[in-house]
């Protein structure tokens, strides 16, 4: 059995102020306004083909600390992380000399062919030995841990025999990765597969069921809200929107649970101007120092600041 993730690389400090993504439409913004935030994280597959993006990295990596977040790996696969790809990131990651290191728990293509989406998993035996297999041969590739990220669900296979929790709690036992704790995630496959009354409480017990000195990593991002043929909702994960109240509840109970870890604002769709992300952030911040001293601090639960 591999040693847990925390053990030799748990940082014993505090974690850094909240980071943001690095998107392309914030590139030259980024590197004139300098924001005060704490860590930038980029998608991996944006910048392992050199040119301007490249450029941008290599100068924003002066001026923060850089995360690598690998999109394209599929290590819930039934066949090995592709090599040429696997080779291109160990390049990055060795030219970066990242923060963190993560991707997804999730499959992405099979016989040469690949999806833009993040395919969900039958959590079974054979699934795992798979996942075990690909995680150990990513960090064998990398020289250092990695991150796995829980994924938001639409769907569940009826072979699944054990569930996401007790799946990565057996892969970070067996692997020695670590695990990076998306909130929306855990939240929106509550709320589509349990329904919108019990999903935070499901959410909660799902934060408190993970190991967590393996939790090293938060990401917040929003959601929207979709409706079914038959009139049901659902909740998408389209890191589109300003991050909603539940989240911001849920989040001050994961920094209770795991005040060591990173916290990441992600926007991927209808990005707004850079001053919205570094407010997310700030607000991330105040969050954190909020729940750390067990006092109100002037925010209210839509993540407002309360007049004086």
């Amino acid at each position: 059995m591999a040693a847990p993730f925390a053990a030799s690389t748990r940082a014993a400090a505090m974690p850094l102020p909240a980071g943001i993504g690095m998107r392309a439409p914030h590139h030259v913004a980024l590197l004139e306004q300098r924001p005060s935030v704490g860590w930038l994280e980029i998608h991996a597959e944006s910048y392992m083909g050199g040119g301007a993006a490249l450029h941008y990295l290599e100068q924003a990596r002066q001026h923060w600390p850089i995360a690598v977040h690998g999109t394209g790996l599929g290590l819930g696969g039934s066949e090995p992380p592709n090599a040429a790809h696997l080779d291109r990131l160990a390049a990055l990651v060795a030219r970066t000399e990242p923060l963190l290191v993560s991707e997804h728990l999730a499959w992405t293509g099979i016989d040469g062919r690949y999806y833009n989406d993040q395919l969900p998993l039958p959590y079974t035996d054979e699934t795992l030995e798979h996942c075990r297999r690909n995680v150990a041969a990513v960090m064998q590739r990398l020289q250092r841990p990695i991150l796995l990220e829980n994924p938001a669900t639409y769907l569940r296979y009826s072979e699944s025999h054990m569930s996401e929790l007790d799946f990565l709690t057996q892969l970070v036992a067996s692997t020695g990765c670590g695990l990076l704790c998306d909130i929306g995630n855990i939240y929106v496959s509550s709320f589509n597969h349990i329904g919108a009354g019990a999903a935070h409480a499901v959410a909660e017990a799902y934060l408190e069921d993970l190991p967590r000195q393996a939790v090293r990593q938060l990401h917040l991002a929003g959601y929207r809200e979709a409706e079914l043929d038959g009139g049901d909702a659902i909740l998408i994960d389209d890191h589109g929107t300003m991050v909603p109240e539940p989240l911001w509840r849920l989040y001050r109970h994961a920094v209770q649970l795991f005040p060591e870890a990173e916290t990441l604002i992600e926007w991927d769709s209808n990005i707004p101007p850079l001053s919205a992300l570094v407010a997310e952030a700030a607000l991330a911040d105040r969050h954190r120092a909020a729940t750390l001293d067990n006092s109100p601090s002037g925010i209210d639960e839509q993540g407002d600041e309360q007049a004086g």
